[in-house]
């Protein structure tokens, strides 16, 4: 089956990474892949297999959240869609405003439509932040109702759809997941790069709705040992001003984004507790790349973390009062390692 693939290779996101494992075992499998996305027409990764046809469609505005196409992207779309002749186009949402006309294209095209749909989530609604997503949830549940099949991560993300007007019967739940043979506990260096005796990491963005200032902010009134580090991979808007308020005399190590995904997982099997300190989420594969790779892990319960977290795979804490829950538990994560190894077990 000859599967033409929306989706994105930059900049550095979940949807990204989703995006470049999916394809790769579809190729894997024997199924022709066309990959269609917006980028710069010399544009390169060398992170990304050459052996599929590639589709660059222009834009206005780039960035890890959304894109603005440009007038001529869908003339550009639906010739390229023509000319491919898939079986069928999948959807890695959210991408563009072109997430919208995708219906009407394949419609006229006869093509089946499927999508993948990435936003982040709380069904709670507890703060602004949650009730932002809650917007784009809205926002695209009518076009998503003539998507012909819609896959989510999570029941709560079903539920939510369906109460906007989704039909129940074009939502399948497939829960992200991460390979294992790569993922797993192993021998690693970046502990000792580190001269940690007790390594706390966050990997994602340093954004508003991944919530990291409540973090850094038990993180010092926690008050720990010298020994006890806490890394911060990735990057974002909020990185440059957290910078100048949390550093090294805290034992906070701005690692910055990392690219190199054998390293990425060297720190992760380094580590002694993962913390996802977010007010929103989808289901974080920087989460279950930790579990995988056997830290004990700290998670809000926004999306569907809490649900993979809740079987005692680690603790769950609420979105709510974020940096007075991690003041209590960070001490007790440093001085009590019969906690974090019953956890790892899990």
């Amino acid at each position: 089956m000859h599967i033409a693939w929306l989706g994105k290779k930059t900049p550095f996101c979940g949807n990204v990474t989703y995006g470049r494992e999916i394809t790769n075992a579809l190729l894997d499998r024997g199924h022709p892949v066309s990959f269609l996305h917006f980028a710069q027409s010399d544009d390169a990764d060398d992170l990304w297999r050459s052996d599929f046809a590639e589709v660059v469609l222009p834009f206005l505005y780039k960035s890890q959240v959304y894109t603005i196409p440009t007038l001529r992207s869908s003339k550009i779309l639906m010739e390229s869609l023509t000319n491919l002749q898939p079986d069928l186009i999948h959807a890695s949402l959210t991408l563009s405003t072109l997430d919208f006309r995708l219906p009407e294209i394949c419609e006229e095209l006869g093509l089946p439509l499927v999508a993948t749909f990435h936003p982040p989530f709380d069904s709670k609604l507890r703060n602004l932040k949650s009730s932002t997503q809650f917007l784009t949830y809205q926002l695209y549940a009518p076009f998503l109702a003539h998507y012909h099949r819609v896959i989510v991560f999570s029941k709560l993300q079903k539920d939510l759809l369906v109460r906007l007007g989704v039909p129940g019967d074009r939502v399948a739940i497939i829960p992200n997941g991460v390979d294992v043979d790569k993922y797993c506990p192993g021998p690693a260096n970046f502990k000792s790069e580190m001269q940690a005796e007790r390594l706390f990491v966050y990997m994602g963005r340093i954004a508003t709705e991944k919530n990291v200032e409540a973090m850094l902010k038990a993180w010092k009134l926690a008050d720990l040992d010298a020994g006890s580090k806490l890394v911060l991979v990735g990057d974002g808007p909020l990185k440059s001003t957290l910078e100048l308020y949390y550093g090294e005399e805290e034992g906070i190590i701005w690692h910055g984004f990392e690219g190199n995904e054998q390293r990425r997982v060297d720190i992760l099997r380094s580590a002694d507790v993962f913390l996802l300190p977010s007010l929103v989420e989808g289901l974080s594969l920087s989460l279950l790349e930790a579990m995988a790779c056997g830290a004990a892990c700290i998670a809000t319960d926004a999306g569907a973390d809490g649900e993979v977290l809740e079987a005692g795979a680690g603790v769950v804490i609420s979105t709510q009062g974020v940096t007075t829950q991690l003041k209590t538990l960070l001490p007790m994560f440093q001085d009590q390692p019969e906690l974090v190894e019953a956890l790892c077990g899990q």
